[in-house]
């Protein structure tokens, strides 16, 4: 299997490249009833999308979703919902000199490895152009979850580079380019990355996704442990090369005094588990963090090898991002809500009859320290 569909009872199958004539998605197993329209996809497919800044490729999609199937008079009907989206702005001919060359750190030799063929243009299947899909599907979901009970996803770019938040306002994460909670350190981010963009070369970045309001009782006990399913679903946007849960790494060094989040009958005093214990939510914050690679296609000249197995030199021109972590957090923003969704409906599935238990521990203490 080429495993291009993730979810359970949520199904969601992507296909399309990036140079390809379009590229487009079927979500199987959404429910009836969710009222939506072509235009509902517009604000988060506006957030992904390329060349609404500087900092980002200039490569400029029209991203219009088509809905081919699955809806009628403006609701779903609960059958195949399929989603096209067409490129209007791909220039193949940017990668005419990589046709025979693997870029290093790039998918291009284990694609070859895997397929004996490979689509040099852009990347083919292996371009961030894939995730354009993933967002329109997560529209559904973060509609769907919102609707159903109450539940927020948003996240943040909580570092680039070396810079990370000096305060923290999720009011101002929209009003810039680069999702950043700190209006004050925009301006900087601007001076790096156009003094970074100017060097040819690109940088690493971390996004952090909080869901407010899941309620407590989501995920398997085992095998489809929620903060599991959350990380290989993360783990799957291209770049991304760690996941933390919760607290994640700063786990190792703290004392389990520090890091257990007691409860109390006014609610959690910490949340270090990241609303997640057992592989079950607790009614917490759900909160994940995804650390992405910087851009291994740059214009600087690197060592890499052709098809004859023999030393070259490559540069990569055309359009690409000096930071793919500027864009990324609409697209972790959709991978957490379709986890959620699929694991409210397998929990539906099984554990509808058991209703609501008590006691409802509340999410946090009022006044207590966020973690």
């Amino acid at each position: 299997m080429s495993h291009n569909t993730f979810g359970k009872i949520l199904c969601v199958t992507t296909f399309g490249e990036s140079h390809g004539p379009a590229i487009g998605c079927v979500i199987d197993g959404c429910p009836p009833g969710i009222a939506i329209t072509a235009e509902d996809f517009r604000h988060d497919l506006d957030r992904r999308a390329t060349g609404k800044s500087r900092h980002t490729s200039q490569r400029h999609e029209e991203d219009a979703v088509e809905i081919l199937s699955g809806v009628f008079e403006g609701k779903t009907t609960g059958t195949a919902l399929a989603l096209l989206i067409r490129n209007t702005d791909a220039r193949s001919k940017d990668y005419g000199n990589i046709a025979e060359t693997f870029r290093p750190a790039h998918a291009d030799y284990t694609y070859w490895h895997k397929y004996g063929i490979r689509d040099h243009r852009g990347g083919g299947r292996s371009s961030a152009r894939e995730t354009t899909m993933r967002v329109a599907a997560g529209v559904i979901a973060k509609k769907w979850l919102h609707e159903h009970f109450g539940i927020s996803v948003r996240g943040y770019l909580a570092q680039i580079g070396p810079h990370t938040p000096a305060a923290f306002d999720w009011s101002v994460v929209e009003d810039n380019a680069f999702f950043w909670p700190d209006a004050a350190m925009v301006a900087t981010l601007e001076s790096y990355m156009d003094a970074l963009r100017k060097s040819g070369d690109s940088i690493g970045a971390r996004v952090n996704v909080v869901a407010n309001n899941v309620p407590p009782g989501w995920g398997e006990p085992i095998y489809g442990k929620l903060d599991a399913e959350l990380a290989a679903a993360l783990m799957s946007i291209n770049a991304v090369k760690g996941v933390e849960i919760g607290a994640g790494f700063e786990s190792v060094a703290q004392h389990g005094s520090q890091h257990r989040d007691e409860m109390t009958p006014q609610g959690f005093l910490s949340n270090h588990a990241g609303g997640i214990l057992g592989g079950i939510s607790s009614g917490q914050d759900v909160c994940v963090s995804i650390a992405l690679k910087p851009t291994s296609s740059l214009r600087l000249p690197g060592r890499g090898v052709n098809l004859a197995g023999e030393a070259t030199e490559v540069i990569t021109t055309g359009r690409h991002d000096p930071c793919v972590g500027i864009r990324a957090t609409p697209i972790a923003e959709a991978m957490v809500a379709l986890v959620l969704m699929d694991q409210a409906l397998r929990h539906r599935a099984q554990c509808g009859d058991v209703g609501v238990m008590s006691p409802l521990i509340s999410a946090s203490v009022a006044g207590a320290k966020p973690e």
